[in-house]
């Protein structure tokens, strides 16, 4: 395992911990705001309209996930169609993504339906009247078979032009299920993977993890469909611009996506560049989980997270 592995392991094990927890939502509110565009609806709605302005769109996330009642799947879903209702008519494509945990993927109802799937349908059907787009967002590894089977499902009902999915690089398996789908002409978001997973399926080497992230842009771009680089690493983007150019790949198959606070000097050259370019912007109230994996992410976050909560 190397250096970057062990650093990301150890901070989002250290996250996981209570004490660690109610320490950091006390003091480290005002530096999470790098990377949540607040609490609220209405401030992610302004912060893509602010992306939008240098030429940036953005991509809308309720933050929550493992839902684990009816009642509280189903306040998240109907939050979900008001975001949609309230970006309509706001002058920028729309864009969200959603964890089917989230709206119930793991309650089974009384009449044997699963929750997660009822909700989606709810949400797939609003976003196909506005022309919005609905990215299911793939979670640790116990939930994939379930999520790429419910995505296949969906893509049969809603068609590829109004819901897609993610695929994490840092699992084995993932290669082989980009394949399975190519039948779907699939929208895929392809991440290098943010959870705290075994090594019995994950790589524990970032280089394998790179390597195997080119690989699944590269087959995914071949096979004709829609990729969406997200990454921030530059030596991918360029390898992703080198490829598109020698294989005659159109700017209209592929976008560039980063995170909400991290590098927009970036995503803005890469919009004046020609290409298209979405920021993930997350709100909510629910935020440590994804602010703990983003400071895993990099040594030098968790450095910013330090003085900002010692200025606090």
């Amino acid at each position: 395992m190397d250096l970057n592995q062990v650093y990301r392991n150890t901070v989002l094990s250290v996250a996981n911990n209570k004490t660690v927890q109610d320490i950091v939502k006390q003091r480290a509110w005002s530096v999470a705001k790098r990377f949540v565009a607040g609490e609220e609806r209405q401030t992610a709605i302004a912060a893509v309209k602010d992306m939008e302005k240098v030429g940036v769109h953005g991509i809308l996330d309720l933050l929550g996930e493992f839902v684990d009642t009816e009642a509280k799947a189903n306040e998240f879903a109907d939050e979900i169609i008001r975001l949609l209702d309230a970006a309509e008519g706001q002058g920028f494509p729309i864009y969200v993504a959603i964890k089917l945990s989230s709206v119930g993927q793991k309650i089974t109802l009384a009449n044997g339906e699963n929750l997660g799937m009822v909700n989606a349908r709810r949400i797939l059907k609003r976003a196909k009247e506005l022309n919005a787009f609905v990215a299911l967002d793939m979670e640790d590894h116990p939930l994939v078979d379930l999520t790429l089977e419910q995505f296949r499902t969906l893509v049969g009902e809603f068609g590829n032009q109004t819901v897609g999915t993610v695929l994490q690089a840092y699992l084995y398996r993932t290669e082989q299920d980009r394949a399975s789908l190519d039948d779907l002409k699939p929208n895929l978001r392809i991440v290098k993977g943010a959870y705290l997973e075994p090594e019995s399926v994950a790589y524990p080497n970032k280089r394998d993890v790179d390597l195997q992230y080119r690989r699944l842009v590269y087959q995914h771009l071949k096979a004709g469909n829609y990729c969406c680089v997200a990454t921030h690493d530059e030596s991918i983007i360029e390898d992703v611009k080198r490829f598109v150019q020698m294989n005659k790949i159109p700017y209209s198959q592929f976008e560039f996506q980063m995170l909400y606070g991290i590098r927009r000097d970036l995503q803005v050259q890469l919009a004046k560049e020609g290409y298209t370019v979405r920021a993930y912007i997350p709100y909510g109230s629910d935020w440590y989980a994804y602010f703990s994996r983003r400071i895993a992410e990099r040594p030098a976050n968790v450095m910013f997270v330090l003085r900002g909560m010692l200025r606090g």
